[in-house]
């Protein structure tokens, strides 16, 4: 296998990493406070439009198609459409249901969903609820592929029929992987808090340009703690997908690929292979939109869909006044009580939930939001603009939150771990690891029992955001000392800085079975950045 991974995958690195991650754990204390260049950014070859021009588009949510014996049931197919996501240009996109993002699930907490995908697309696909509290058969694992029409199913076959695809390779040295033919119906029994997930594709070695190409949707559950809080709701709670794009000169998506058909050869050119940037900033599928607002307050429910861009997201009036951001929430669900930010960094694949409050801001006003990480064009996000003064909004962002988060401490643990997610030597180059190891589907990295409490120690070379499946964590301690303020509540992903090292402390609950935990930088993913978790 490991031969099989530096073949396939690290010729692709090559010595792109090098420069990037050659002082490895030993980068200096005060990268951590920097991004670290370790990448590229592509340059779009269409002509783009002026930022705030248009319109913020809000996903629809999506009507189950049965709602019998207390499971809500939805059906989504995943094909391609010709979208105009740049005024103008029209641009093929992989979707969900038609639209990128996908349409927003709605559910309640301790009512199950069910939702049945049906593949139509020309490659395998797999379906993960990010932050899902999930049964290992629906949490999507990288090869319970869905088969589209006419694909050889690996279990039948005994070479690989495409060459060198996943289909057959990883599949093959995979005894425990579960495909389906086109259809696969996915479980979530929604025994979770109130929270933000997503749901996006999981494929081996695919997910970065799969994404890429608008395989992504947001998925909400609401409980009763959530609605006892006066928050704002309706048309004031604005769900928001925020992700960077490239756009090649004949308006299609700009990805680079090896094999741009995504069958028989993983990874990206090697100047790209620590992370693909993009220049155009899309907010639910729309570059740089405008959205207006009342003067009052508004619930922004943020999620990073970026592959590897990270954002520091600040408020700003045209005149120059910052406004607060009081974040009410995190990845799995509400605070204890508000944390307020001028600046909140934003990794990929976390959520915060945030409450800005227009109310004084006057009518006619822009407020920005910006990405104090980017330049030029990617330091714009979105705007909005105050358009009228509101009814009477006598409402105050709630002092006290939740009561409900686990009260785990550090005397609790009974194992403790250490993993480091860095660059290393392979046979045939360079490559992203845990613990000097590419991922192996074959391969238990880490097994526990049901109901420990672990503390695990992470440390990093580069920007890495860590993300677990299936449970939730507190953030400890960064770099010997206490979390940071965005730290705060029940996360699914950390983020750890160029040279940095954090302690996090979770209990292994819900569901037995095979799950990952692994970089969210999508292009380290698929280039080898995950590790099995074996739950018994």
């Amino acid at each position: 296998m490991a031969e099989q991974w530096s073949r396939r995958r690290v010729l692709a690195v090559g010595g792109a990493l090098g420069a990037a991650t050659a002082g490895g754990v030993a980068l200096s204390g005060a990268m951590a406070n920097h991004p670290a260049t370790t990448g590229n950014q592509l340059r779009s070859g269409v002509p783009l439009p002026k930022p705030y021009t248009v319109p913020l588009p809000i996903p629809p949510v999506l009507k189950p198609t049965s709602t019998a014996g207390g499971t809500d049931r939805y059906e989504i197919s995943q094909h391609r459409v010709s979208a105009e996501i740049l005024p103008g240009v029209h641009t093929t996109l992989w979707t969900y249901h038609g639209s990128f993002p996908g349409p927003t699930i709605e559910g309640r907490r301790g009512r199950p969903v069910t939702i049945r995908h049906r593949n139509e697309l020309p490659v395998p696909t797999v379906v993960h609820l990010h932050g899902g509290h999930t049964p290992a058969a629906s949490d999507g694992y990288p090869t319970d592929l869905v088969l589209p029409n006419g694909w050889p199913d690996p279990a039948a076959e005994h070479g690989d029929h495409h060459g060198d695809h996943h289909g057959g390779g990883h599949q093959m040295s995979d005894s425990r992987a579960v495909t389906s033919k086109l259809t696969r119906e996915y479980t979530f029994p929604h025994d979770q808090r109130a929270t933000m997930l997503w749901y996006h594709d999981h494929r081996m070695d695919f997910t970065a340009p799969a994404i890429w190409r608008g395989l992504a949707g947001m998925h909400l559950i609401r409980d009763d703690i959530e609605d006892a809080l006066d928050l704002p709701r309706g048309e004031r709670e604005l769900p928001l997908m925020i992700a960077d794009r490239a756009f090649a000169a004949d308006g299609s998506l700009d990805y680079p690929s090896l094999d741009p058909d995504l069958l028989s050869r993983p990874g990206v050119e090697g100047r790209y292979a620590a992370e693909v940037l993009g220049d155009v900033i899309l907010v639910n599928g729309a570059p740089w939109p405008l959205h207006e607002v009342d003067a009052a307050r508004y619930r922004l429910r943020l999620l990073n869909a970026s592959n590897a861009r990270h954002y520091e997201l600040e408020a700003l009036t045209d005149d120059g006044r910052l406004l607060r951001l009081h974040q009410i929430g995190a990845d799995q669900g509400l605070l204890t009580r508000p944390v307020t930010h001028t600046r909140l960094p934003l990794a990929p694949a976390e959520r915060y939930d945030v409450i800005v409050d227009f109310a004084d801001v006057r009518p006619g006003t822009r407020v920005r939001l910006l990405n104090r990480l980017g330049s030029g064009r990617t330091r714009e996000v979105m705007a909005f603009r105050v358009a009228r003064r509101a009814r009477k909004d006598d409402g105050r962002i709630p002092a006290k939150l939740a009561d409900d988060l686990p009260a785990w401490r550090r005397s609790q643990a009974t194992e403790v771990r250490e993993f480091a997610f860095k660059a290393g030597q392979m046979q045939h180059g360079r490559g992203w690891l845990i613990g000097g190891r590419a991922f192996d589907p074959a391969r238990t990295d880490v097994r526990t029992r049901l109901g420990t409490v672990e503390l695990w120690r992470l440390v990093a070379d580069v920007h890495h955001p860590v993300h677990l499946h299936l449970v939730g964590f507190k953030v400890l301690s960064r770099g010997g000392g206490g979390p940071l303020p965005h730290d705060a509540g029940l996360k699914d992903t950390i983020s750890l800085r160029p040279g940095e090292s954090a302690e996090i402390l979770t209990r292994v609950d819900g569901y037995r079975g095979r799950y990952l935990f692994h970089c969210h930088n999508a292009e380290h993913e698929d280039m080898g950045m995950m590790a099995n978790l074996e739950i018994t």
